[in-house]
């Protein structure tokens, strides 16, 4: 099963790269000194990203848990 612990990792490293990503560009987005609306279109643009990074993490996470487990 080491396959799957390493894939796992992958899968979580991927991750949190996505989610670096978006707490960067939302960091570089407020100290851009904005007006509101914009601010919140690039919030916006930022979010699904967010979302489907934290979602990969987990589900590599789980994979790292499930390969320890079987393995």
């Amino acid at each position: 099963m080491s396959w799957m612990i390493w894939g796992g990792a992958a899968l979580s490293v991927l991750g949190l790269t996505g989610i670096l990503w978006s707490i960067v560009t939302v960091w570089k987005a407020k100290r851009a000194d904005l007006s509101d609306e914009e601010l919140r279109e690039r919030i916006k643009k930022a979010m699904p990203i967010n979302m489907g990074a934290l979602f990969v993490s987990v589900i590599g996470l789980m994979s790292v848990i499930m390969g320890i487990s079987l393995g």
